[in-house]
């Protein structure tokens, strides 16, 4: 039977390349002259190191653009909430998201089973497994899914006859 599965996966070392394009434009630029301001990954979490709210704000825009140069969706980014750091820095946590989540998940086949195509869906853990008997029906499935506004990127791989 023919299928696909939705995943949502960040490709870490493309992360890593925004994160050090960052970091050379911020030893570069004028207005961080001086500034204390870093960007650093572990793991799923990029920390965001600022001088002051101004500066934070001006971290977000360079994540945003550096990332979307990347082909990676901004959308996989979990800003988390502003601390007080040493001096009068703040500190941000970004958590990258992956996987798709049993909520996101519960969503997508809800979705699927009220359009009424005639595939079913299938949550197996981090992922949803989608199999009809017609490949027509995948395709209008996907395209269905693509309209939907959820809040990470998805992926459709594994098209299988």
């Amino acid at each position: 039977m023919p299928s696909f599965d939705i995943v949502s996966k960040t490709d870490l070392a493309e992360v890593d390349n925004a994160l050090a394009g960052i970091t050379r434009e911020i030893a570069q630029r004028f207005d961080f002259k001086g500034a204390k301001c870093s960007v650093e990954r572990k793991d799923d979490a990029v920390t965001v190191l600022a001088d002051d709210d101004q500066k934070l704000k001006q971290m977000h825009e360079l994540l945003k653009v550096h990332f979307t140069r990347r082909q990676v969706d901004p959308k996989s980014l979990d800003y988390g909430t502003v601390e007080k750091a040493s001096g009068n820095s703040v500190r941000q946590v970004v958590t990258i998201k992956q996987g798709v989540s049993t909520e996101l998940a519960k969503k997508l086949v809800k979705e699927i089973k009220d359009s009424k195509i005639k595939v079913q869906a299938a949550i197996q853990g981090d992922e949803v497994r989608v199999t009809g008997k017609k490949r027509d029906e995948l395709q209008e499935t996907i395209t269905l899914l693509k309209k939907l506004d959820v809040d990470r990127p998805l992926q459709y791989i594994n098209f299988r006859d």
